[in-house]
């Protein structure tokens, strides 16, 4: 059985990831509870393989949790079209990285999650790549930033097959129809 590409993430209810600097301090919503049980913990359980873009990744290790890498237990992509320092917990792709994860998909295990940024799920979403949106409306408004959705993707028809409510926060998950 092929692995399944899946987006996980969060956006604003105007449909930005990050504010325009990157920052994602709004990401916990309307009561900043640190014990909420989002389901991440069990989302997390069922992938095997994280693949981000390069400024994501830079985030992570230099903003978001500098003194622990988070992604222990998985492999971890990056993409990149830039040289980085060697990083023993990842592996760069700086070939096509659409390409490279379609040979993923085909191997046992479990699922993949494609974390982001905006750029690189733009680039799956325009060549129809992803199984599984995951997407948990954060009640703010931004007004700019980072969008989730570039623009000009092809038509995806999709089929909600969960919903939940977390702490003011609704997540919804879509697959493929």
């Amino acid at each position: 059985m092929n692995k399944n590409i899946i987006v996980y993430i969060a956006t604003s209810l105007d449909g930005y990831i990050a504010k325009e600097n990157g920052a994602v301090d709004w990401l916990l919503g309307d009561s900043n509870n640190l014990n909420v049980d989002n389901g991440y913990n069990e989302f997390y359980s069922t992938i095997d393989t994280v693949v981000m873009g390069r400024t994501t990744y830079e985030q992570v290790i230099n903003e978001l949790s500098p003194d622990i890498w988070v992604y222990e237990s998985k492999k971890c992509y990056v993409a990149t079209t830039r040289k980085c320092e060697p990083d023993n917990r990842v592996e760069f792709i700086t070939e096509d990285i659409t390409g490279f994860i379609k040979n993923l998909k085909k191997q046992q295990g479990k699922d993949i999650w494609l974390v982001g940024g905006g750029k690189l799920i733009d680039q799956f979403i325009k060549q129809d790549l992803i199984d599984k949106y995951i997407i948990t409306i954060i009640p703010t408004i931004l007004g700019n930033g980072v969008p989730l959705f570039i623009g000009k993707n092809p038509e995806i028809k999709l089929k909600l097959i969960e919903t939940k409510m977390v702490d003011g926060m609704v997540e919804l998950t879509y697959v493929r129809r």
